[in-house]
């Protein structure tokens, strides 16, 4: 496929990285697209749901979505755009789900580009990819739970599928709050090596 000449120096490396990761599974080339977006992508949603916890387990489904349907990425587009855009529809699902008092969904994002990636709230039905990426979110996340050390693994189902705070992961397991919040981050380092080293094996 023919890519576009106007693309960055980054875009291009992106898209180098890209075809190691779904044609060569490469590793490598998976963690250093985790390593060039990670930090970007956590801050918009941070901005968005202003809240640390939420912003980091965002995140991880977040790269988690993209990992899974990278063979799937048109090169007609940069990877940040694609990948921004999947980080904001989940936060705007996290969102209205939670129905948070955040700032205006009105707003809209530069990607890593400098393109704008517009926030639009007013449709409510998702298109196909966006349904598709949905569905896909409880079974990506038991699929790395299950692959966690026991210890970590009831913490993660009480945060992720009953989507319970950290003040009631503590109170149901009669743990004091620093340690929840301790485990899950470790738990939550785990998975981010899960998503970023063995994504292609699952």
């Amino acid at each position: 496929m023919e890519i576009d000449k106007n693309f960055s120096d980054k875009a291009l490396e992106d898209f180098r990285l890209i075809d190691q990761a779904t044609i060569e599974n490469d590793e490598q080339a998976f963690a250093e697209l985790m390593k060039r977006y990670k930090k970007p992508v956590y801050h918009m949603i941070l901005k968005m749901v202003r809240n640390v916890d939420d912003a980091e387990d965002l995140t991880i489904e977040a790269f988690a979505k993209a990992f899974k349907n990278l063979k799937r990425f048109k090169k007609d587009y940069t990877f940040s755009t694609w990948l921004f855009r999947i980080a904001t529809n989940n936060a705007i699902d996290f969102i209205r789900k939670k129905k948070l008092e955040t700032m205006s969904l009105d707003s809209s994002f530069k990607d890593d580009s400098g393109e704008a990636v517009k926030i639009d709230v007013e449709d409510n039905e998702l298109n196909p990819m966006e349904e598709t990426i949905k569905s896909q979110k409880i079974e990506l996340i038991r699929i790395f739970v299950d692959k966690l050390p026991p210890k970590y693994q009831r913490l993660v189902k009480l945060r992720y599928f009953d989507e319970l705070s950290y003040e009631e992961i503590a109170k149901e397991l009669e743990a004091p709050l620093g340690t929840v919040k301790a485990q899950l981050h470790r738990a939550r380092e785990l998975m981010y090596d899960l998503v970023k080293g063995k994504e292609q094996h699952i």
